[in-house]
């Protein structure tokens, strides 16, 4: 990769002051003098890595592919291998076929039952709606979580503390259902009393369906941000602490070196994180919302999701071939978005591109 940039530009500015960045993201650059201009031009090179195939790469680290061998297996044998019951979802199932690809062809009428509806555009809008301010303020909140550690300097607290943000990650969402139960119930709940400790009115919080949007965030982020925040974490640690030093010698103060070293070089995990989680922008989770909401349907309005309404749909039909259609939508979906935020951070920030 080559290109040209004015003296003026923002990244020469960058690469002048930092250049052990620039040699952190395999980047260099150089001055050319332009003698009838009198004019700087900086080309910024994108160093050449070393060719090699996956052959030879395997025979340098056989114990690295050994330790990914079961994660490639589970990929093709749950990825790849199961790509042709996809079929499923242009046949009318039968159970009383012997193989599935005996089954009937119908086109697309399996996906009529889900767009056809008078709720398709509802759980559509409600998937997307969730799952956006889940990542949004998940990641923000993993983000500053991070940086928090990063600075704190009792290596006792810092790991009581990662133990703490951790913990919720792995308490399942039954549980938690109970604990949004004990703090939400309308007789007996925590916020009802704090309402009446302050001499306010005690609210229905299971029939009020605006006031769950805010609640599943909450929750969510409280479930989840400690374990992005341990990953952010590790590539902070990553960083070379020359860069550090170095910004510490030229006077930097401690917010000047995490705007300037620490964000921006973890930024890279961020945004790969950030594509991961919008790839399953369509799918809601289940287990969260069907443990917290059930079948409430006062609440159904703001948080039913694709997943949810499925299930309710499929509880009563018992076609397997309408969820596989209703789970290509999503795939198809999650994929063309996966893409084409890929493509856009590739144009606008190259180092957090996935692919």
């Amino acid at each position: 990769m080559k290109s040209s940039k004015n003296p003026g530009h923002p990244d020469f500015a960058f690469f002048k002051v930092y250049p052990a960045i620039a040699a952190s993201l395999d980047l260099s650059y150089s001055e050319q003098h332009d003698c009838l201009s009198e004019g700087v031009t900086v080309v910024v090179t994108k160093r050449k890595r070393g060719n090699g195939g996956i052959v030879r790469d395997i025979v340098r680290n056989p114990i690295s592919y050994l330790l990914a061998l079961p994660a490639i297996l589970y990929t093709f044998i749950f990825g790849y291998a199961t790509l042709p019951y996809l079929l499923m979802a242009f046949q009318k199932f039968s159970y009383d076929t012997t193989y599935f690809w005996q089954n009937e062809l119908i086109g697309f009428k399996n996906f009529e039952f889900f767009f056809l509806s008078n709720n398709a555009l509802r759980v559509t809008w409600n998937t997307i709606r969730l799952n956006f301010l889940f990542i949004v303020f998940g990641h923000a909140m993993a983000v500053v979580l991070a940086v928090a550690m990063n600075e704190l300097k009792s290596r006792w607290f810092l790991r009581t503390s990662q133990s703490m943000f951790l913990f919720p990650y792995f308490l399942s969402w039954v549980i938690v259902s109970y604990v949004v139960y004990n703090i939400f119930s309308s007789q007996y709940g925590v916020a009802n009393q704090l309402l009446e400790m302050v001499g306010m009115q005690p609210k229905n919080w299971y029939g009020d369906a605006g006031a769950w949007t805010s609640i599943l965030t909450v929750m969510r982020i409280w479930k989840d941000a400690g374990l992005l925040a341990v990953i952010f974490l590790a590539a902070i640690i990553g960083i070379d602490n020359e860069l550090f030093e170095a910004a510490r010698i030229d006077g930097a103060n401690r917010w000047q070196q995490i705007k300037s070293i620490t964000l921006p070089l973890m930024m890279p995990t961020v945004l790969i994180m950030m594509l991961l989680a919008i790839g399953k922008i369509f799918y809601g989770d289940f287990a969260m919302m069907y443990s917290i909401i059930r079948d409430n349907g006062l609440l159904l309005p703001t948080t039913d999701v694709i997943d949810t309404y499925v299930y309710r749909a499929l509880r009563l039909s018992g076609d397997p071939s309408q969820a596989m259609a209703v789970g290509i939508y999503q795939a198809a979906t999650g994929f063309i978005l996966v893409y084409s935020v890929n493509r856009f951070i590739r144009r606008k920030f190259p180092e957090g591109a996935l692919f």
